[in-house]
This record gives C-alpha cells, sequence and structure tokens, in this order.
C-alpha cells in the first residue's frame, strides 16, 4: 500500500496517474496549498522542501516527481511503464524522464512562481521561460516527426505520462503544448485512457479534458 500526498492539478499528479495505470493499492492525502499546508511542521517532517508530491513507500517518505516515477516503473515491472535495462531504448527513456524533470518542469515551476526567483524583472523572467518552455515542445515534437505513436515508439511509458502532465500546465500560456500537432495527439491519446478519466474524477478535475 503506498500513501500519496497529493494536491489535484499539481505535480503530484504524475504519480497518481502511475499508480491507477498499475493497478496498486494506495491512498491519497490531499495537501492544501492553497491554505500553505506544504509548510506546515506536520508535513516539513515528511518532505522539507515543503512541496508535492510525498509518496510513502514501505514506511517512508519518498519525493521529488522523476524519482517516484522511475520508483513505481522499477517496483512494478510487469505495468510495462519503462523499458527494461537491457532494452535498446532504456538511455533514451532515462535521458527523457531526466530532461523533462531538469529542464522543463523546473522552467515551469518559476513561470508559476517567478519569485522564488528572487529580486528579478518578472515579466523579462518570464519571456525568457516561456522561449524555453517553447523550445522544449520542439524537441518534443521532434522525436514523434517520424510517426511514432509515442515518445520512445509505439507503447506508451511513464515518459508520455509525465510530457502529457507538463504540457496540462501549458494550458494557459500563449502558445499551449496543443497547438504543436504531433505534441496534440500525443496527449490526446493519453487523455482518452481509462486512468487520465479515473485519476480527473478523483482529483476533481475540469480544465482541459
Amino acid at each position: 500500500m503506498y500513501t500519496l500526498y497529493y494536491s489535484p492539478g499539481a505535480a503530484s499528479l504524475l504519480p497518481h496517474l502511475l499508480l491507477i495505470e498499475i493497478g496498486a493499492p494506495h491512498e491519497l492525502k490531499r495537501v492544501d496549498t492553497a491554505a500553505g499546508e506544504q509548510r506546515g511542521a506536520e508535513y516539513l517532517r515528511l518532505n522539507p522542501n515543503g512541496v508535492v508530491p510525498t509518496m510513502i513507500v514501505d514506511g517512508r517518505p519518498c519525493a521529488e516527481t522523476a524519482a517516484l516515477v522511475l520508483l513505481l516503473c522499477e517496483r512494478h515491472p510487469e505495468a510495462g511503464l519503462a523499458p527494461a535495462v537491457d532494452a535498446p531504448d532504456r538511455a533514451a527513456f532515462l535521458q527523457g524522464i531526466l530532461y523533462l524533470a531538469n529542464t522543463l518542469q523546473p522552467a515551469f515551476r518559476l513561470w508559476f512562481y517567478p519569485g522564488d526567483a528572487g529580486n528579478v524583472d518578472h515579466a523579462a523572467l518570464k519571456d525568457g521561460l516561456r522561449v524555453r518552455i517553447e523550445k522544449c515542445f520542439d524537441q518534443l515534437a521532434a522525436q514523434l516527426a517520424d510517426g511514432r505513436t509515442y515518445l520512445l515508439g509505439e507503447t506508451p511509458s511513464a515518459l508520455d505520462f509525465y510530457a502529457t502532465m507538463l504540457m496540462r500546465w501549458s494550458r494557459n500560456m500563449p502558445r499551449p503544448a496543443t497547438e504543436w500537432p504531433a505534441l496534440k495527439a500525443l496527449a490526446d491519446r493519453i487523455r482518452a485512457r481509462p486512468s487520465w478519466q479515473r485519476l480527473y474524477e478523483v482529483e476533481g478535475l475540469t480544465e482541459w479534458v
């Protein structure tokens, strides 16, 4: 049994989605980020960074979205969410996960919370972040340019779920991810899955159906 501390639509969406895909028993504990619960002493004992997600695994708190993705893939290989260690596309999978975690996701965080960058011109910062985010979308779209169905080929992996979560975050940006036809097609495939629909029902999400 896993316990996932989450906030609807936040980065916790990804491990929640994977838990549903895997069919792993889990319970959810909602963190009211608008009320600042993530900065409360009780939550900080689990995650000193004061962010979601946090997941209790074998009685111990684990954090960082990408780490939870890789952990779930390793613990549930039967779900087929990641290439096997000796598979030809394993390196591309790991590279893709870390690219999203290190490049695209941090850019979105600063887009939503420019104050985290300190005393800087927020408008100029967001202009630069928009360029970075759109370049990332260019790169993801280029991976699909050969007509493949998913980022690694014809089978969905956790990489596609990760990319779709981040594409969702762009929905109110000047140029959302769905303006790249290949990315919209990928997102549509993931959004059509029962796991995505179940997640929306559980988290009470309505935008970007």
